[in-house]
């Protein structure tokens, strides 16, 4: 790993891609065990979770399903503090046990604003699986029930988060040069 250039910013390294699926594997774990027999229905947050929901696949053995939300908040290196859905659930949670996949939470403003929207269907439970979290960006503190790294106040890149469009495809996650 390298320091990468992406637009009009320098990236230098962060974390790797052998540590980020040793991570994603012991979360698989933690999950078959949580959610044996329940067969759960994961909602992957597009675009940035596309990468960690799709590795996370890889190593559950439940009887697991996901399907694909498309929320966005962020313009650049900032969020833009308003929470936009491109595309909206299609498929009934009533009674079902969800997990939510998100690539990051750092104010909490997005999910703040669409847990809600999905208790208010009904599912039997209710959790947030994410890869990162920045504690301290935290505005609208979410209950996060497995978290795989927890990070400074950081713009991170790769791994499927990206600095205006770019960088999604990069295995490993870096950091901006400061």
């Amino acid at each position: 790993m390298s320091v990468i250039k992406v637009h009009d910013k320098r990236f230098v390294p962060y974390i790797s891609e052998e540590i980020i699926l040793e991570k994603i594997k012991e979360l698989a774990a933690t999950l078959d065990a949580d959610y044996a027999g329940k067969k759960p229905l994961f909602i992957a947050i597009l675009n940035g979770s596309f990468m960690f929901a799709a590795d996370l696949f890889k190593y559950l053995t439940i009887d697991a399903e996901i399907c694909f939300i498309k929320l966005a908040s962020y313009k650049g290196t900032k969020s833009t503090g308003q929470v936009i859905t491109a595309i909206g659930l299609d498929t009934d949670i009533t009674n079902r046990h969800v997990v939510i996949l998100e690539d990051i939470i750092d104010t909490g403003k997005t999910m703040n604003e669409f847990l809600p929207q999905l208790r208010n269907q009904q599912p039997a439970s209710l959790k947030v699986a994410i890869l990162l979290h920045k504690p301290d960006a935290t505005v609208f503190p979410i209950k996060i029930d497995y978290c795989l790294f927890s990070i400074p106040n950081k713009f991170v890149l790769g791994y499927g988060l990206d600095y205006d469009g770019l960088g999604r495809n990069i295995r490993e996650l870096y950091r901006l040069e400061e």
